[in-house]
This record gives C-alpha cells, structure tokens and sequence, in this order.
C-alpha cells in the first residue's frame, strides 16, 4: 500500500507539473506576427501597380437601370411554398411576411427611393485606394464646440451589416452632448469586400489582413492615433488592429466581445457548467447553460459552416437574386435581435427597427453585388495567423458592452486571458447583435462612459 500511495503521489505530482507548465505556456502572450502593410490584394500579379494615394469624393448615386430591373424582378409572381402551419421563422424566413415584405419593397420603398437614397447620401462619402483595393468610407467631422476635445473614431460594422447601421448614432457622437467633455471625427468604412469596398481578389485576406489595410486607411486619411468600436466582424478586426497596433489604437470598445484563446475556451466552459463562481445573480441570466448554449448555437451557426467552406456557392445563389437576398439577410436582424421572435409570423423585425433602415442595408448588398464578397471573410478567417492573434495579450483599455439578446456572450473571467486592461464591463437588458441600430442612444451612453474613464 506503501508503494502505491507513493506511486500515486508522484503521479499526481507530475500530472499537477505538466497542467501548471502547459498553463505557463499558455497564458503567455504571443508576440504579434508582423504582417506586410504594403501587400497587394487586387487583381493581378500588381508587378506594375502604383497605388494612387489621392482621397476622393464618393458618389453613391445608383444607375436608373439598375432600380428598373429591380422592380422588373420584385413584380414577378411569388411560387413560395407556404410555411407550416402555427409556424413563425422557426423554419427560416415566413414565406408570407416575405410577400408582405417585397409588397412594400416595390410598392413604397422604391417609389420613394430617391429619398432613401438622399438618406444615404446624407453624411460625406470617400473612397481611396489601399494595397490595391477601392476603399469606401464616410467621414463625417464634429460640430466644433468650446471645451470639447475632438478624438477621431473608428466604427467598424460586420456581417450582415454595412454602414447604414451607424446613421443614427453618428450624429450622437459628432454632435455636442452635455454629459461629456469629448466629441468625435467620425470615419465608418465599408469592409472590404462590403457595400461600396472593393473585395480582395487573393486567398488569404482575412481579418488580420483587413486590420492592416483599415490601419493604412487611417493614416492615409491623417489620423496616426484613434479609437476603435466594433461588433461582430467589426470586433474582431478592432482587436487585431489593437493587437497590431497598439501605437495607434487609443482604446478599444465593442459590443460584441469574443476570446478565443485556449485558455479563454476552457473558462467559457467551467463557466457554462458552474456560472455561479464566475457570474453574479443579475449577470447569470445573460448566460444560457451548457446545453442550451450548445443546442442554440447548433440551430443558429448553420450560415457560418456554408460560408466558412463554400462562399461562392452561396454568394451565387443570392447575387442579384432580390428576394432570396432579404430573406437570407434579413432572418439575422429576426433571430440575432431576439430569438424569442422565431416564434412570431412576422419575426418581429418592426418592433426594433423600420422596414425602411432594413432595406436600406439589403440594398446596399444589392446594388454592390458584394454578398459573395462579404461572406468570404468566413472562409479566410481559420488561418494560422488568425490563429496567432488570438493568443496575443491586448494592454490597451478595452471596453465590452453586452446586449442581452446578442447571439452570445463571453465573461469577464474570459476576456482577461486575452484584454488586461478590461477597463468597462457593462450588461443591457435590452438590445441584441445589432445595437447602433437598435439602441444607438445606449450603445453611445455606454461608449462616452468608456471614454471618460480612458485617460486619453
């Protein structure tokens, strides 16, 4: 017995050594892989290229032609099998609010497009060429005020989204608000591949690559140091641009905070099996349990794994195929804002947005024929560099605000492995994946909160 109470002993002596080294190794940061800030990513071998630096207005106007055929498309008869009966957007899009929906599309939204499309002419539009690809922005400067102290301002959207996200909260930010001392230049691009960006034309252009060429955009516009928001895509690109270059972001704020460490998968889970050491009781309920979690994410991620592996096929699909085109984008702003709205006929999509601002961000994909290139992101988004900067410590202030009906969330437990200096950590029992578009009013609260608590 002797013997194998020290058999035993020793055993677990090693074992206890090789978690405690392989914890070491890590909860190390990575150091940041240096990426070429100059590669070329348009068509072409780019022997001969010479980038053209010049920042040029940008005229969102759409050719008549283009609207006409669209109308052509929309006033064709709809074959669409009728949902199941007592069913909502359990199964997908209800296939009879999508009548409704290309009811209104013809008959109101584009017999008043050259109203929407002046609403999205609204703030100045730029584009300028970046390691070979066309760069779209908007860049809208603040409403000087005395006392205000002007900070420049990244807002990066993600997918399904586009820029028309931002058109309520920008004027918030640029405008002089009482409650703080700061007021923002703001510079909202479309991400390359979306809306009005040209997409790359070279495997290999993933999020750390489109960190790089956002940096660069910065700069060329003038702008060394700025603050960085982000959610979805726009959150992971925010943290690589943080990540890679720390010189120039001054903080860092998202509402859709992600760590995907090994260290930060392996807290995700002791959190989701014994949330109580981790969550206090008003927190908890943001958090579904292990199997919950499991089994919404199995029902909801099936559009990542297709366009993870096959964008094209899907992208093919939906190109200038107008109705399935706002089915597929429009389900997300159903599910992503609440689930609880699969259970509606309708998918609830007019209790937090207009069909209007709906619309507006399906015909931006529309006109740019750029769902293939947006959803490419997903497929270049598993490489090793990608890989490599999630493990890179991130030391500037980091903010993450949480949306109660977001797809998912990550605790503060998790983000640490990955953020050390988790400088704001807040939880709204409103709002979901979309918030400048839902609650721009809380989403901007919450960022000049972080900001006022930077010392920047």
């Amino acid at each position: 017995m002797g013997v194998f109470i020290r058999f035993a002993v020793v055993t677990v002596s090693f074992l206890l050594a090789v978690l405690l080294q392989n914890y070491r190794l890590l909860s190390r940061s990575l150091p940041a892989p240096k990426l070429n800030d100059t590669e070329y990513w348009g068509p072409g071998n780019g022997v001969n290229y010479q980038e053209d630096s010049a920042v040029k207005t940008f005229d969102i106007k759409v050719k008549p032609e283009l609207i006409a055929g669209l109308k052509t498309q929309l006033s064709r008869p709809l074959n669409l099998h009728a949902p199941l009966e007592g069913i909502g957007f359990q199964y997908g899009f209800n296939t009879k609010e999508l009548q409704n929906i290309v009811t209104y599309w013809l008959e109101t939204y584009l017999r008043n497009w050259d109203k929407r499309e002046a609403y999205l002419s609204q703030f100045p539009h730029f584009e300028t060429q970046i390691q070979g690809l066309r760069i779209h922005y908007i860049h809208v400067k603040p409403q000087i005020a005395e006392g205000k102290t002007v900070l420049p301002l990244l807002l990066l959207h993600g997918w399904p989204g586009s820029v028309r996200e931002f058109y309520d909260i920008i004027p918030l930010l640029t405008s002089p608000n009482e409650e703080s001392e700061y007021i923002f230049e703001v510079i909202a691009p479309s991400l390359p591949g979306f809306g009005w960006s040209q997409g790359a034309s070279k495997i290999g252009f993933g999020p750390a690559q489109i960190a790089v060429v956002l940096r660069n955009l910065m700069q060329r516009i003038g702008l060394d140091r700025f603050l960085v928001q982000g959610g979805d895509w726009g959150s992971v690109i925010g943290s690589n641009m943080a990540a890679l270059f720390p010189q120039n972001v001054l903080a860092y704020h998202s509402n859709w905070c992600i760590s995907l460490s090994p260290l930060a998968l392996v807290t995700k889970t002791l959190c989701a099996l014994f949330p109580r050491l981790y969550l206090d009781s008003e927190q908890r309920e943001f958090f579904r349990s292990f199997s919950d979690e499991k089994s919404y994410l199995l029902e909801e991620t099936g559009y990542v794994h297709l366009q993870a592996t096959k964008p094209d096929t899907i992208g093919t699909v939906l190109s200038y195929n107008p109705i399935g085109l706002a089915a597929y984008i429009l389900e997300k702003f159903s599910t992503w804002t609440n689930p609880e709205y699969r259970k509606l006929s309708d998918g609830g999509l007019t209790k937090n947005y207009t069909l209007d601002s709906l619309l507006d961000n399906v015909m931006i994909y529309y006109i740019t024929n750029s769902i293939t290139t947006s959803q490419r992101i997903y497929a270049e988004a598993f490489s090793k560099t990608q890989t490599d900067l999630d493990r890179v410590h991130i030391q500037i202030p980091t903010a993450c605000a949480r949306f109660k009906w977001d797809l998912t969330h990550a605790t503060d437990a998790e983000l640490k492995h990955k953020y050390k200096n988790l400088t704001q950590s807040t939880f709204y029992k409103d709002g979901g994946h979309f918030p400048a578009l839902e609650v721009p009013q809380t989403l901007f609260k919450d960022f000049i909160e972080f900001v006022k608590k930077v010392a920047l």
